[in-house]
């Protein structure tokens, strides 16, 4: 991924609208639950291979050294190992441009052999692989945020999704994010608002440390994306 001056070097995220209405029907119809915590290598590589070539292949086979490699580290060695693993390995692009499609998310795998996605899928390939090195679900939370952003002086307020970690329940988060490779505690990040976050246990909005409710299943983009990773290995 280029980044210059901490920012993706890319202007097509400006033109990423934020929609709230759209946002709070994700709230309550595309959250369900991921159970990622393991991994078969083999079958993500021999598809790597099938569907992207070599390269893809390539990256696979890294991402699983890194894995076995970290099975002992803490858990801040997993956060940045991670992090800087996936902001290295995917570019950003635009779904429409990507997929021919306005909202889409990619398996890891997808976005490992296009090398290429946009913020949920930096967000969700993190959000598995750190599950697969048995970080605990409860610490973990997709989230979408306001991003201020400044381009060449031009000021630009867009929907953005992070990966959010919390050491405790009551912590502040750290930031996992695609824009800025450095990961800081939220209360670092005045650029960006929360708005909502999620994972398989439950759904908060803004800042609240208390779930609003619990997350269900419905036939929705991460249901869709969930079954996907599946049939590509990982469960």
């Amino acid at each position: 991924m280029r980044v210059i001056s901490g920012f993706i070097n890319n202007s097509a995220l400006l033109n990423r609208p934020i929609n709230f209405i759209a946002l709070i029907v994700l709230v309550f119809f595309c959250v369900t639950g991921i159970y990622a915590a393991s991994c078969d290598f083999n079958k993500l590589s021999n598809l790597a291979k099938q569907r992207y070539g070599d390269e893809a292949y390539q990256d696979v086979v890294e991402l699983q050294q890194l894995i076995n490699q970290l099975k002992t580290a803490t858990e801040a060695e997993k956060l940045k190992q991670i992090n800087d693993f996936f902001n290295r390995k995917i570019n950003y692009a635009e779904d429409i441009d990507l997929w021919g499609k306005s909202d889409y998310w990619a398996t890891p795998l997808e976005a490992i052999g296009r090398q290429a996605g946009d913020c949920e899928d930096y967000s969700i390939a993190k959000y598995v692989f750190l599950k697969v090195l048995n970080v605990p679900n409860d610490k973990l939370r997709l989230t979408y945020v306001r991003a201020e952003l400044n381009f060449d002086g031009i000021r630009t307020v867009r929907a953005h999704m992070v990966l959010s970690y919390y050491p405790t329940p009551q912590s502040t988060p750290l930031i996992l994010d695609s824009l800025k490779p450095e990961i800081l505690p939220a209360s670092s990040r005045t650029d960006l608002t929360p708005i909502f976050s999620f994972n398989d246990k439950g759904i908060w909005v803004g800042s609240s440390s208390k779930p609003k409710g619990e997350a269900t299943s419905h036939l929705s983009k991460w249901l869709d994306v969930l079954t996907r990773m599946q049939a590509d290995g990982i469960e």
